[in-house]
């Protein structure tokens, strides 16, 4: 299981009531009228940001190791992702333009460039982009002037489909009513954490992959085998991406590795045959992304080699379900028990202590993961398993 380096709290301020988005999302402005959709031509679009999002933050979930080769940024502080979307491989770059800014900027605008070969495109004109109210009573968020734009740029096939569904990567459907934190440390986490939101990039496939590569091994471990298979079997990032993407293969692609590439990337039997047999049901396995969090569940844990803690791991990402916890994750129960306690705890323990956060339950772990606390550790650790060497 990969789990994020923890720190230890501080304060114990309290979190203000944050409303729910609520159906009105910011409206993307449009492409310039004549773009080409091809992949060098790329397309472009942005929206203003309904509330505060970490896009780096946010995004991360998704990153497998420091080389994935379907995740990277560059030193202007884009966020780099590759997808094989239903309408092909597709190349998504992220940014944030803070401040004032129309799509081109004015003079003195600040906000990172855009990428090599793709400037940022202007809106309809006359076309007003509204902002998402609070409930009545509730203040609402900052103008668009304070918080900003995310400005989403892609390339290939998959380009209009990475676009459209860009806000749900970056949790615009986000709701967090309900979520009242009862330990003063979910407060200070929540506070400082404040742009932590849990997105859904719809791909329930690519999801499951790398959540069957990560069971019962340590990280390094699982983004060596992720690295390596997308290196061999993935095809180059379409656009001008950073060296050395990799969209991932399709699933027809997965199920006829040999095994000896299996072997190569240190997967054993048992993990290559649950990728495997995922393949041949792919397409009823994205129906899932539409489904309620227990029926989506209910299908992935239908599949042999798929079970709680996977199911929690791809819902997390694919379908953005806040509720769903990693059970028999090796780390977690410890660091919640210690975080929320002072105390070790096994999986029931750390799911009594989350039941008063019951619809917010991921929300609540994943803060952890970024910023808890956890007990020192003085028994041995999992070691690296090199399969390559049997």
């Amino acid at each position: 299981m990969t789990a994020a380096p923890t720190r230890s709290s501080r304060g114990t301020p309290a979190v203000p009531p944050q409303p729910a988005v609520g159906p009105q999302l910011p409206v993307a402005t449009d492409p310039a009228p004549g773009t080409d959709p091809a992949v060098g031509a790329g397309l472009a679009r942005e929206w203003p940001l309904p509330f505060t999002v970490d896009v780096p933050l946010t995004l991360s979930v998704h990153r497998r190791g420091p080389r994935d080769p379907a995740y990277a940024t560059d030193a202007a502080g884009g966020i780099w992702r590759t997808s094989l979307t239903p309408e092909g491989p597709g190349t998504l770059r992220v940014t944030v333009r803070r401040g004032p800014s129309s799509a081109t900027g004015p003079p003195g605008a600040t906000g990172p460039p855009s990428a090599p070969g793709l400037p940022n495109v202007p809106g309809p004109p006359g076309v007003a982009e509204p902002s998402v109210p609070g409930p009545p009573g509730v203040p609402g968020p900052p103008g668009v002037a304070e918080l900003g734009r995310v400005v989403g740029q892609a390339w290939g096939p998959g380009a209009a489909w990475l676009l459209d569904r860009l806000p749900g990567w970056l949790g615009f459907h986000d709701d967090r009513a309900g979520f009242t934190p009862c330990h003063p440390v979910v407060s200070d986490l929540a506070l400082r954490y404040e742009g932590f939101r849990i997105g859904r990039s719809g791909r329930v496939f690519e999801a499951l992959v790398p959540a069957v590569l990560e069971q019962k091994v340590v990280s390094a471990e699982a983004h060596r085998a992720w690295r390596f298979l997308l290196v061999k079997h993935g095809e180059q990032a379409p656009g001008p991406a950073p060296a050395g993407m990799r969209v991932p293969p399709a699933p027809r692609t997965w199920a006829r590795i040999p095994s000896w590439d299996w072997h190569r990337a240190g997967v054993e039997g048992v993990r290559a045959r649950t990728i495997i047999t995922a393949a041949a049901v792919a397409s009823r396995l994205e129906e899932a992304a539409d489904l309620d969090p227990s029926a989506a569940d209910r299908r992935l844990r239908s599949l042999p080699g798929i079970g709680v803690w996977t199911s929690a791991e791809i819902r997390q990402r694919a379908m953005g379900d806040p509720d769903a916890v990693s059970v028999g994750d090796y780390h977690l129960p410890n660091a919640v028990g210690w975080t929320l306690a002072r105390r070790k705890t096994d999986d029931a323990g750390m799911l009594e202590l989350l039941a008063p956060y019951a619809g917010h339950r991921y929300r609540v772990t994943r803060l952890i993961e970024l910023g808890g606390t956890r007990p020192e550790r003085h028994g041995p650790r999992m070691s690296v398993r090199d399969y390559r060497a049997i």
